[in-house]
């Protein structure tokens, strides 16, 4: 491991500016790929800093590995997990059943937690062509705007993507900081879970009854969901349950005396590698298996579901790139002693670090990831009581969801799906989005003031 050099406090803050300029440059200006965009920057920071050549070489190899073997294991079967209860219709019999058992009056609310918790081990797109029929269907058949119902959807499908492991995000973040993933998903779902009511329900009635958006004409005369084909409600809340219950177990094993005994076997148990491939080996059989579907079949969904980790592992390997850039050149004390100057709270730094490369690169994935990098290279990080950093794990998601706009994916699918035009778009999802991260950002902090 490289030594933390001593060099001029100047010339590390004017290598980090002029670094993360780089970075930022490339990706918005000449549209280079984020994952050589944060390569360059780390290493130009390095460079510019002062840094030994072989310790930024040893900065580098130390990000990727260190970054990867926490978090590949964890989106790749998070990945399969979540291919196999989207082709088995899993996602949509638990919206048509939350549906059912709320009723129309109050089937956004029930669309909303179904964002939620499917975006867990479903990626945001996928949940949203698999569930969007649903809203649309609800719209025409109660005559209201699509909005009364997408809004809900998608706000459910922002927090579960944003704030709840095992999606990539909340993982990758987490794994930087060191934090227990347990800790993660208990902070995450209550912020989430409020996020999702203030986001989804309370401004998807507003925007319904600001904007009337009919159901676009090509899902006018779609069919209805066949329910009889779908698998049972109870069998794929089991599922979803048990990665998250055995990893919240494994931590509470940690600090409840009555499960002290019990400890080495929640602990094996809720790793959460091993909670996630015992719910994917369940998955497999329970959906795959005894619903039709051969092994070579699941095998090619399976496969295919690994194709676009390969871009959330590399840019999460080239944020840990930058995270022990800026540990090792020195740069991270720089940092924490102008933030305990500031007084700021390191959840608020973190939120503000998050959102200002959200609003400038649009990628949610690079905003936690160079947030993730800063803020983990800050002295005493470790320090920090694991509650706290999950707050601030919370603190990152909710930076880098906010102003979804023009140079973010997320806000043509949806103005594509929906049928909006660019303005409507902004005053209906780049506000949902921001209520999003605000509010998720502002429950952390209030817990943080009592953790701290």
């Amino acid at each position: 491991m490289a030594q933390e050099v001593a060099l001029s406090p100047t010339r590390l803050i004017l290598a980090a500016i002029i670094g993360l300029a780089i970075l930022l440059v490339l990706i918005i200006k000449f549209n280079v790929h984020a994952m050589i965009s944060i390569l360059v920057g780390a290493i130009a920071i390095g460079t510019i800093a002062g840094m030994p050549l072989a310790d930024v070489v040893t900065a580098v190899n130390d990000g990727i590995g260190n970054t990867l073997k926490g978090i590949a294991l964890l989106v790749g079967l998070g990945s399969m997990f979540g291919a196999i209860l989207e082709t088995s219709g899993g996602a949509q019999t638990l919206a048509v059943t939350m549906v059912r058992k709320f009723g129309d009056e109050k089937a956004a609310w029930a669309l909303g937690i179904t964002g939620l918790v499917i975006a867990m081990p479903v990626f945001f797109d996928a949940g949203l062509i698999i569930l969007i029929p649903l809203a649309f269907s609800l719209a025409k058949r109660t005559n209201r705007s699509s909005l009364f119902y997408v809004i809900p959807l998608l706000a459910g499908l922002a927090v579960g993507h944003a704030f709840i492991p095992p999606t990539p995000g909340p993982v990758l973040v987490a794994t930087m900081l060191g934090v227990d993933l347990g800790w993660v998903i208990l902070i995450g779902i209550f912020c989430g879970t409020l996020a999702m009511i203030v986001a989804g329900p309370i401004w998807g009635r507003i925007c319904g009854t600001k904007y009337m958006v009919p159901v676009p004409e090509h899902v006018q005369n779609q069919a209805d969901i066949d329910e009889s084909k779908l698998p049972k409600f109870g069998t794929i809340v089991t599922i979803i349950l048990i990665p998250l219950v055995l990893i919240i177990l494994k931590s509470l094993a940690g600090v409840i005396p009555a499960l002290s005994g019990a400890a080495p076997f929640f602990n094996f148990l809720g790793e959460p590698f091993v909670a996630l491939l015992i719910a994917t080996v369940i998955a497999m059989f329970v959906l795959g298996v005894k619903h039709g579907y051969t092994m070579p079949e699941l095998e090619k969904v399976m496969t295919k579901s690994l194709e676009p980790t390969g871009l959330i592992l590399l840019v999460t390997a080239c944020g840990g790139v930058l995270r022990y850039v800026l540990q090792y050149s020195g740069i991270g004390d720089v940092i924490g002693n102008a933030v305990g100057s500031a007084k700021l709270p390191i959840v608020v730094v973190a939120f503000i670090v998050a959102a200002l490369v959200r609003i400038c690169v649009g990628s949610a994935t690079v905003a936690m990831t160079m947030a993730a990098g800063i803020v983990a290279s800050l002295p005493g990080i470790s320090a920090l009581s694991p509650i706290y950093l999950a707050c601030v794990v919370c603190a990152v998601a909710g930076g880098a969801t906010v102003c979804s706009h023009f140079n973010d994916s997320g806000f043509w699918l949806v103005k594509s799906l929906v049928g909006l035009d660019e303005k409507t778009t902004l005053k209906t999802w780049t506000i949902m989005e921001t209520l999003v991260g605000l509010t998720g950002f502002l429950v952390a902090l209030v817990i943080s003031f009592f953790v701290a």
